[in-house]
């Protein structure tokens, strides 16, 4: 976990916020589950404010489209969500994924049009309402401002570890919170969206900033991940604020919104980072720093090639210090820098050690540099020397004989 002053760290992940309650149920979605929680729901005491982004993906989830349909308004008071069955590709998809909204509206007491929706599993297999319809009642009866850790293991697929994270602050003399689950471990590529992550807040904040800070928080966590290149047709992130805090309503981009932003951003960055640390199959979690880039843009550029690369992945799984790899990733890069000012470290716990200056190799240890990028947190310091202060952070995994199994084997 990173931390941040002023922010500090507590239990409750979704239900941390005032008014939110969660839950999650085993529905057995996904034909032989018994003994896996698969569906899950979070829900407010009030209607409300309500923020999103989606997967960019010409190909679209049916939950996506109903979802889009019932935030037309800005507002929403509950989401549910499955896993082992991403309702996508299917004839019936958006039928079904209105049947989950209106099932649920009716046992919450709320209106169908304030529910939202989320799925991720298997792509172009049907799925069943029955098994959920029979579980509805169950998990309303189940949520509780204890359920975000339920909930979050009900949207659990390949991932290997819950990602649940939620910060307390002042704001204006009031105790805050923002709290956050989310899933995702393969078929991980974000571009302005997410996997599913569904982050709650009791701050009262104007709808459209709390969309705008939510874009702007998610340009530099989320889409900064990559795990394998694929970005998924299910990727959703949702934002729901109660307003229950008691702050003065944030209207403007003043000092308030920022302590807002910041808070944000402390959950969503740390959610990430699991994301890429438990990506599938995966031992080792890698972190690309890029500075002294022209600017911002050209910096997000270079630090998501790099750790997108599958032989800079596959040379970091087996502790190789390739540079040449590191550096070919930040050659292909689209974006303008003179390739032949860069330089490149790899750091970890075990310590730091350079690998390339000005665009070349130099004389360094081999076995010191093994040592460094046998742990499980690993970095890969970039440094452009454009003369400029541009920079950015991009996370991922390495890339494991265990990712291919479990990906050839997904489906059985």
């Amino acid at each position: 976990m990173v931390k941040f002053k002023g922010y500090e760290f507590i239990d409750g992940g979704v239900c941390a916020a005032k008014g939110f309650k969660a839950g999650g149920v085993i529905a057995g979605i996904k034909a032989g589950n018994t003994t896996k929680r698969d569906l899950a729901m979070i829900v407010c005491s009030e209607r409300c404010k309500a923020a999103a982004l989606f997967t960019t993906n010409k190909v679209k989830g049916a939950p996506i489209i109903v979802s889009k349909e019932h935030l037309a308004d800005g507002y929403a008071q509950a989401v549910i969500v499955n896993s082992g069955n991403a309702n996508t590709c299917n004839p019936d998809g958006v039928e079904i994924a209105n049947e989950m909204c209106v099932l649920a509206a009716k046992e919450l007491g709320i209106g169908a049009d304030d529910v939202l929706i989320g799925s991720t599993g298997v792509i172009g297999q049907k799925l069943r309402i029955e098994p959920i319809a029979v579980k509805i009642p169950a998990l309303v009866q189940l949520l509780s401002e204890d359920g975000s850790s339920l909930a979050c293991e009900a949207i659990m697929t390949t991932d290997t570890r819950k990602k649940e994270f939620a910060v307390e602050f002042d704001l204006g003399g009031k105790k805050c919170h923002v709290g956050g689950i989310s899933k995702g471990s393969g078929m991980i590529n974000p571009n302005m969206a997410t996997m599913l992550a569904f982050i709650t807040t009791d701050v009262n904040i104007n709808g459209e900033l709390l969309q705008k800070a939510l874009r702007k928080v998610n340009s530099i966590t989320y889409n900064m991940v990559s795990v394998d290149g694929d970005t998924s047709t299910n990727d959703t992130l949702i934002l729901m604020s109660s307003g229950l805090a008691g702050n003065n309503e944030i209207i403007c981009e003043d000092k308030n919104y920022e302590v807002f932003e910041n808070a944000l951003f402390a959950v969503m960055m740390n959610l990430a980072r699991e994301t890429a640390r438990d990506g599938e199959g995966a031992t080792k979690l890698i972190e690309c720093v890029v500075n002294g880039a022209p600017n911002e843009d050209t910096a997000k550029k270079v630090a998501k090639s790099v750790i997108s690369s599958s032989l800079v992945k596959a040379a970091l799984f087996a502790a190789d210090a390739n540079w040449g790899r590191i550096l070919c990733a930040i050659g292909y890069t689209d974006a303008e820098f003179d390739i032949n000012s860069v330089s490149v470290e790899l750091a970890s716990s075990k310590g730091k050690i350079t690998v390339c200056v000005d665009g070349a190799g130099i004389d360094f240890s081999e076995e010191t540099a093994a040592q460094i990028l046998s742990e499980e947190e690993i970095k890969i310091l970039v440094d452009l020397h454009s003369g400029c202060d541009g920079s950015a952070v991009a996370w991922g995994c390495d890339l494991t004989f265990e990712y291919v199994k479990i990906n050839a084997e997904y489906r059985t």
